[in-house]
């Protein structure tokens, strides 16, 4: 098997990539308070070094209330949590890589028995006030990841956190003009966030959206059951300043539509014409929800993904738990040193290394 294509190069205005592996967001929870440390730091320097092409960070958050669920989620916003970025963007640009922070706002998923430790109201519908202000805090920490010399940013529109619950009919009852029947009226949020975010980081700044049509509250819902539907769901944002499609399956070799085979990342770059970035389960032998339960095991076996990428459904290639589990594993897949990737233990998913 011929890794080649995802050695090519890729460039897309100032987006200057050596490959075409991305590493995918996972949430690791361990910046003190929200302030990335050295140690943060180290996590993705070791990645950089190993030649992953773009690294997206874990989630980050914005300067609004209850835009975390967890206390040691990272912030992306005030001074002491700005200079930790800094000082991961400066060590992974002198390790050879490219990064960019996730911007993101948990919305209606908060854990009150976790965080804080006094527990919190009962979430509430947003007023309109609320909404213009969510919107400046995105293009805000969006701003600041460009000053701090990031590459790029990627905004968390899926999983059913705050945009995504916008843009679903089961949580997004609104009445007023961030409601609607359809998913083309439900988006007006999402529109809204990167038009505010384009404006902010000027027309050269790459911005990718992450989306999906499954839910952490219901895996088998979607938000488009048609390309017609995918249409009136992407066009606007695409229009608004949307530059890269980050479209998260849980398993990316499954079909969006029935008659064709192209997978959701697929659908999308036909649908719009932009770059792609496909994520689901990339180099697991079951799906990654079975994965993170410590149940699944990696596979070597990138035929299919490769066969998708080179007949070119998408531009780029989210890895997660693999990447989570060996920093190494592009290097190793690049060399062909396959037997030495690391298999997979549990305990992982607490550590950082």
């Amino acid at each position: 098997m011929s890794t080649d294509a995802l050695f090519s190069p890729f460039s897309y205005k100032k987006l200057q990539l050596k490959n075409r592996i991305v590493m995918a967001p996972m949430t690791r929870a361990q910046s003190a308070d929200g302030v990335p440390t050295q140690q943060i730091a180290d996590y993705y320097a070791r990645r950089a070094a190993s030649e992953v092409g773009l690294i997206l960070s874990e989630g980050t958050v914005i300067n609004r209330p209850g835009s975390k669920n967890v206390q040691n989620i990272p912030d992306f916003y005030g001074t002491e949590a700005l200079q930790g970025w800094k000082n991961v963007i400066d060590q992974v640009h002198q390790n050879g890589g490219k990064m960019g922070p996730q911007i993101w706002h948990v919305g209606d998923t908060r854990m009150s028995e976790e965080y804080p430790l006094t527990p919190m109201e009962k979430a509430a519908t947003m007023s309109l006030e609320d909404i213009e202000d969510t919107i400046r805090q995105f293009a805000a920490s969006a701003k600041a990841a460009k000053d701090l010399g990031f590459d790029c940013i990627e905004i968390h529109g899926a999983h059913g956190y705050l945009i995504d619950q916008f843009f679903w009919e089961v949580t997004n009852t609104r009445t007023d003009e961030y409601g609607g029947k359809t998913i083309k009226e439900r988006s007006r949020f999402a529109v809204d966030v990167i038009k505010a975010i384009r404006a902010a980081v000027g027309e050269d700044f790459t911005i990718i959206i992450r989306l999906s049509q499954w839910k952490q509250q219901d895996y088998k819902s979607r938000l488009a059951t048609t390309p017609a539907e995918m249409e009136e769901w992407l066009l606007p944002m695409k229009e608004a300043g949307a530059d890269i499609f980050h479209c998260s399956q849980r398993r990316f070799w499954e079909p969006e539509f029935e008659g064709s085979d192209l997978n959701f990342a697929g659908w999308a770059k036909k649908i719009t014409g932009q770059p792609t970035i496909t994520v689901g389960s990339v180099g697991l032998k079951e799906d990654f929800m079975t994965a993170f339960a410590g149940e699944g095991s990696e596979t070597t076996d990138l035929t299919e993904l490769i066969r998708r990428l080179e007949r070119g459904d998408f531009d780029l290639v989210a890895v997660g738990r693999a990447l989570l589990n060996d920093y190494q594993w592009v290097k190793k897949i690049k060399e062909g040193k396959v037997e030495e990737l690391s298999g997979f233990a549990p305990e992982s998913l607490g550590v950082l290394y």
